[in-house]
């Protein structure tokens, strides 16, 4: 669709009829009344975003900051919902100017809701694109004080494996290590627990090695470790001969 404000009016048009207002304002109260909601669950979401992509598709390469600029302007969250699987579907066809367009869903109306979908999906498809100006993007972000931003460093490689570049990985959370910010020490841990997944004996070690890592992203990066470790001795103590 080339006209930016028909593509808006075709999203209102089609999440807006579905409001719920008692939803709304179970949904307000979960997210600490931060955003306003229409009151459309996650799943019900989900169908109408995908019926409004079969209708409309995606916004033209030229619209997309625009368009996903104004979803981030309407006051109800369902919208930038809407707006990050616009970004994560577009996420293929990024070009390196689009780290921009990235920074403004990381930095404006930021909460964990947004922020993890966005840096797993198109942070983290962008950066696997376009991976020489990783380090550089990182390093400002890392050393901007915005807890958002350092967040997303430390979790777009999530689900990456043995993809994972370990070096960037582990910059990040020294760098944050000593944060206060509950987000960050949970996306230590998180992030941490994820890759112990794929190497195991690395992120033991450099929790170790990382004392001034909170109690708190010390056992969620240990925790998967812990459990298989347990479900072994268990397995070996139950075994007969």
């Amino acid at each position: 669709m080339r006209d930016g404000k028909t593509y808006i009016e075709k999203v209102i048009g089609r999440l807006a009829p579905h409001a719920d207002e008692a939803a709304a304002e179970s949904m307000q109260k979960y997210m600490k009344n931060k955003f306003q909601f229409l009151g459309l669950r996650a799943p019900q979401l989900q169908v109408l975003t995908k019926e409004l992509l079969r209708e409309i598709g995606l916004p033209d390469k030229a619209l997309l900051e625009p368009v996903i600029q104004e979803l981030w302007d309407l006051p109800e969250r369902e919208y930038q919902y809407v707006g990050v699987s616009l970004l994560s579907s577009s996420a293929p066809d990024f070009t390196e100017s689009d780290i921009t367009l990235l920074e403004y869903s990381i930095t404006h109306k930021p909460w964990w809701d947004t922020l993890d979908v966005v840096a797993k999906h198109p942070v983290g498809t962008y950066f696997a694109k376009f991976p020489n100006s990783l380090e550089a993007r990182l390093d400002k972000w890392l050393s901007s004080n915005d807890m958002w931003l350092q967040r997303s460093a430390i979790l777009f490689q999530l689900g990456w494996k043995d993809r994972t570049r370990e070096d960037v990985l582990y910059n990040a959370i020294e760098t944050c290590a000593t944060s206060k910010e509950f987000f960050i020490r949970k996306a230590i841990g998180w992030a941490l627990r994820e890759y112990s997944k794929t190497n195991p004996e690395s992120v033991e070690l450099f929790v170790r090695n990382h004392p001034e890592l909170s109690g708190l992203s010390q056992r969620e990066a240990l925790k998967v470790i812990h459990r298989n470790r347990m479900a072994f001795a268990n397995n070996t103590s139950t075994t007969r001969y």
